[in-house]
């Protein structure tokens, strides 16, 4: 996370209807060797405090969770490229702007029964976004094949105890100038989600 406190706003409901909305981030866990990481979709709880996820059962992490473990899940938001010429004021440098909520937990398989009610929450929250089709659910595969498909995941719970924050959206610079970079992030921008991140900085 960005060390300026300007960047990290102390509004928790934010964060986390921020990181509800988004629902995907990369999972990770300590080794003795490199970090295990692994891009997960998630369900947050209104509160913040659980973070439900399924995983392959081969999935390294899966092999860790013989007991809890400690984990972060970072959830990235829109980003992109700031020109120092796009501000209109001198002695400036490149900057890149960008939203990201990490999540820090205690991550544990859950029972297997409890695998079918989870990816029915899941699916139920992405399908309602895409209304007016009619949304899908599991009901619609054959007996046969959902179970074949469940008996290759697992079902974990991960309990949320910490969660830290970027939002470098040019809240160090005057007004006007994070302004002017705002209109040029619009209409010039690279990175990702470039329109969002220019209603973000305007808002900033």
């Amino acid at each position: 996370m960005h060390p300026n406190p300007a960047f990290r706003a102390d509004d928790r409901a934010r964060h986390i209807s921020f990181a509800r909305d988004r629902a995907f981030g990369v999972l990770a866990l300590s080794t003795d060797d490199a970090p295990l990481l692994s891009h997960v979709p998630f369900v947050l709880s209104e509160d913040g405090t659980e973070a439900d996820l399924h995983l392959v059962r081969s999935n390294p992490i899966v092999r860790a969770l013989k007991e809890p473990q400690t984990v972060r899940i970072a959830v990235s938001g829109p980003d992109g490229y700031i020109s120092p010429d796009w501000y209109g004021i001198d002695d400036q440098v490149p900057t890149w702007n960008y939203v990201a909520v990490h999540l820090t937990g205690t991550l544990e398989r859950c029972p297997q029964e409890e695998l079918r009610g989870l990816l029915d929450r899941q699916s139920a929250y992405f399908e309602e976004r895409l209304l007016p089709k009619p949304p899908w659910s599991a009901d619609k595969m054959t007996p046969e094949a959902l179970e074949r498909m469940m008996r290759m995941i697992v079902p974990c719970r991960m309990r949320v105890e910490d969660i830290q924050v970027t939002w470098k959206l040019n809240q160090n610079k005057p007004d006007e100038v994070r302004l002017a970079a705002a209109d040029q992030v619009e209409s010039n921008g690279q990175g990702s989600e470039i329109a969002q991140l220019a209603t973000l900085m305007r808002g900033a």
